[in-house]
């Protein structure tokens, strides 16, 4: 018996029983083909519309595996994708018949309080970071969704609750362990591999696997002042003038975001919300929680609150309070992201006018505030490129039925078609789904000056492009 797997040309080849017990001898980690058992166990993607159909998977242990399994797709020419999170919302890690480095079972954290330094296994989610650092009353900036992977959202960026007051997850990064195509550890640190470091820092998962992070931690929590406001739909327009008044001239230290959804008929929610459009503001102050609900009051009075959840509140719960919103393995997802310049009356009357008009009651329409520090950082100190704009709309396309997947989709690409007539600084390649227009020109626009010296690091690192499952840099010269 064999199996068939799709090799980095493209093509085909059978891998035997004897060349599969081969790897199996080689590694410390289960090696799953479709027909044993725990295969479908492992680590579920978050987007339903690509599950992934994986030739081989290598549910690795510890660095070591994730070497053997390196060299083994190496040396037999297989197409690879690495599963961190799973949270890909283009389905990044869930190629078909590809060999699957699962790296789920790789979740350790381990906290230096003294040094206020965290190591996180490229597996992790950002619930295990936080369980572990808020223990010492620290934090790395990660996600809004507590279930995201560290990996993912720190190689592509990584916007979350803290992110005008501390910058991104990958700010944050200091050092990293990559496992590379030549089959070999490589330490990147700000004392070694510096140019492998820059890259890392928002370049994606170009330049191979990396099995530990290393994050500069700050002090946060373990109470941080949060506002969670609804408001009805209908005042969406009025309460994004206003929302978009204040943060021009909230202090760093707020960090605030507006998403239109319809909620459900939840039993643990007021019947006032059930099957309710409404227009959410969060907001969150990075600082002391007493003096932050004071700070962040005028979010929680911007129209007629159908329900204000505003409290000091731990930090671990502000992190998973959106998890509800993205279950995952259940919704089909299409994303488009728009950076904006600036959020004109008529950018507002747009937004609001869309958010009324969604397909589905669990799209979501979201302007996400930035500034603050994560503008502080120069655009080529990292490979993130996009610092400047104060703003991200965010188009979340999510729905249940895979039948209506063209009818969302067409909506999605629509209103980011019309969207560009408000602003047009580039995308965020974390939000982004799989596009009908050349994979290069979302890359292209989100890298911008920094993509020369990307391939350059591509061609250095991974020169024959093994890790192309992502969004892809090619290398300098191919």
């Amino acid at each position: 018996m064999s199996i068939s797997a799709t090799t980095v040309q493209g093509g085909l080849t059978n891998l035997s029983d004897e060349i599969i017990d081969e790897l199996r001898g080689r590694v410390s980690c289960p090696v799953l083909a479709p027909e044993d058992a725990g295969f479908g166990e492992v680590r579920e993607v978050f987007n339903a519309m690509h599950p992934g159909d994986p030739a081989l998977v290598v549910s690795c242990s510890g660095t070591a595996d994730v070497l053997d399994a390196v060299g083994f797709a190496r040396e037999h020419g297989l197409a690879l994708s690495v599963r961190g999170g799973g949270h890909s919302i283009a389905g990044l890690s869930a190629s078909d018949s590809c060999m699957l480095i699962d790296l789920a079972p790789m979740h350790a954290v381990h906290v230096d309080p003294a040094a206020k330094l965290a190591r996180v296994q490229g597996g992790a989610v950002w619930a295990d970071v936080d369980r572990e650092t808020q223990a010492f009353g620290l934090a790395a900036p990660g996600g809004v969704v507590s279930d995201t992977g560290v990996a993912g959202l720190t190689l592509g960026g990584g916007y979350g609750w803290l992110r005008r007051k501390y910058g991104l997850s990958c700010d944050h990064l200091v050092a990293a362990e990559v496992i590379g195509a030549d089959g070999q550890v490589t330490v990147a640190s700000e004392a070694e591999n510096t140019d492998l470091l820059w890259a890392l820092r928002g370049g994606g998962g170009n330049f191979g696997v990396v099995t530990w992070f290393t994050f500069a931690l700050e002090e946060v929590g373990p109470t941080v002042a949060f506002t969670g406001v609804f408001y009805p739909v209908e005042e969406a327009a009025q309460v994004l003038r206003g929302w978009r008044n204040y943060v021009a001239v909230a202090p760093d230290e707020v960090t605030a975001t507006f998403l239109t959804v319809t909620m459900p008929p939840d039993p643990t929610l007021p019947p006032v919300l059930h099957n309710r459009a409404c227009a959410l503001v969060g907001g969150v102050y990075s600082g002391d929680a007493a003096a932050g609900m004071d700070i962040l009051r005028p979010l929680r009075e911007l129209g007629t609150p159908l329900m204000d959840m505003s409290a000091p509140t731990p930090y671990v719960e502000v992190q998973s309070g959106f998890d509800a919103f993205f279950p995952r393995n259940t919704l089909q997802a299409y994303w488009k992201s728009r950076y904006l310049s600036s959020l004109s009356d008529e950018a507002i009357e747009f937004v609001a006018a869309r958010a009324k008009s969604r397909p589905s009651p669990v799209t979501l329409v979201n302007v996400f505030s930035m500034g603050g520090a994560i503008a502080a950082v120069p655009p080529d100190a990292t490979a993130f490129a996009q610092r400047s704009s104060p703003f991200l709309l965010s188009i979340d396309g999510n729905w249940t039925d895979a039948r209506d997947n063209d009818a969302n989709i067409a909506w999605v690409r629509e209103t980011f078609r019309e969207s560009a007539a408000y602003g047009d600084d580039g995308v965020y390649l974390n939000f982004t789904g799989r596009s009908d227009e050349p994979p290069s020109v979302a890359v292209d626009s989100a890298f911008g000056a920094n993509l020369a010296r990307l391939a350059e690091i591509k061609a250095k690192y991974d020169p024959t492009n093994m890790f192309r499952s992502n969004n892809n840099i090619t290398p300098a010269g191919g």
